[in-house]
């Protein structure tokens, strides 16, 4: 399922398409700017998000077989909620 589908499953609740299309917008907004701040974001029965850090490291170039460093970086994380994690079961 892509963005568009959900969507069109969310317009089905709602009264128009442009109004799940907003929610969605302010949905996904509402996450990313959390985790901008470092805030662990808990939607209950479904899941977590927080931000993973990742150590600086040496990596290989596969081309070359080089030796090179790796920058340390944060990346975001989910974790699935039992209920969730129930449903998919």
């Amino acid at each position: 399922m892509n963005k568009s589908e959900l969507i069109d499953v969310l317009a089905e609740n709602l009264d128009s398409k442009k109004e799940a299309a907003v929610a969605l917008e302010s949905l996904l907004e509402a996450i990313a700017q959390g985790l901008k701040k470092g805030e662990k974001i808990t939607l209950t029965g479904f899941g977590t998000f927080k931000i993973a850090k990742r150590k600086a490291r040496t990596g290989r170039n596969p081309r070359t077989g080089e030796a090179i460093q790796i920058k340390a970086s944060k990346t975001a994380q989910f974790t699935a909620g039992k209920a969730l994690k129930a449903a998919v079961a």
